[in-house]
């Protein structure tokens, strides 16, 4: 089972080389998608011997993970383990993934910092794991018949993805929101989903979005707007209790006033 790890960064300086020295010490099979990098990450991943797409500015999150998978369909991988580069995963894991993936019986091994707590466990910023609930419960409720399971996190970046059934998704959300489009695109696709609990690692609690995405209301609503136009675009290919209450009218949970967050009809 030939499987690749995945790893987007943009701006990693302080912690590139201490998570692939722990990478290539547990799998060999390594790209890096260097989105744009400004600081020593560039520097940092030459002394490496990984894959590497490099951007020459920054186009987001959502783009490096497209970027990862097509580069493993391409490339001919059986599965595809996607992590980040901030210490917040553990690549002690990545073997429970793989036999996890060999069991058989999922496209989707997403991790879940919420399905079993761990002692050592670290707290959330407490805006963070609202919104994560928040959208969690609102995935399951539109979405869970089409994923097979109910989440405990939607957000979590570490997953296994089998490549084949990757050939069935269109990522096309560059930024953040990119998970909101995913799990709609999956569900759609009929991917089957498994959860695997990893730990809940906070070490740097100031790390921000970025412009108006640091307000977390206005990311909330960037993140309702995100699922709900994927789902009315794949409303036939999805259960019917995926649509209620995304027409083409504006969201119900958008200021009166504030046009610029109703949803794309």
């Amino acid at each position: 089972m030939r499987t690749l790890v995945a790893i987007p960064v943009f701006n990693e300086e302080k912690y590139v080389r201490a998570v692939l020295r722990r990478v290539l010490a547990i799998h060999p099979d390594v790209l890096t998608v260097d989105d744009g990098s400004t600081d020593g990450t560039a520097r940092a991943l030459a002394d490496f011997p990984v894959d590497l797409i490099r951007r020459r500015t920054n186009r987001g999150y959502g783009r490096s993970m497209a970027d990862a998978f097509s580069f493993a369909i391409r490339e001919r991988y059986d599965w595809l383990i996607t992590m980040d580069c901030d210490e917040q995963h553990e690549p002690a894991a990545i073997p429970r993934f793989i036999a996890e993936a060999a069991r058989g019986g999922a496209d989707i091994i997403s991790g879940s910092r919420y399905l079993l707590a761990s002692e050592g466990d670290d707290r959330p910023p407490a805006e963070r794991r609202a919104i994560n609930s928040t959208m969690t419960a609102e995935i399951n409720a539109r979405l869970s018949d089409g994923l097979g399971t109910l989440l405990t996190d939607s957000f979590c970046g570490f997953k296994a993805h089998r490549v084949e059934s990757l050939r069935r998704l269109r990522p096309t959300v560059r930024g953040y929101a990119f998970p909101m489009q995913f799990w709609v695109q999956a569900a759609a696709a009929g991917l089957r989903v498994r959860e695997l609990p990893v730990r809940l690692i906070y070490n740097d609690p100031t790390r921000t979005f970025g412009g108006r995405l640091d307000d977390a209301e206005a990311r909330l609503r960037h993140y309702r707007r995100v699922l709900h136009r994927e789902v009315r675009r794949l409303c036939d290919r999805l259960p019917e209790s995926a649509g209620r209450g995304v027409g083409c009218e504006p969201c119900r949970w958008v200021r009166p006033g504030d046009e610029t967050e109703y949803c794309d009809s």
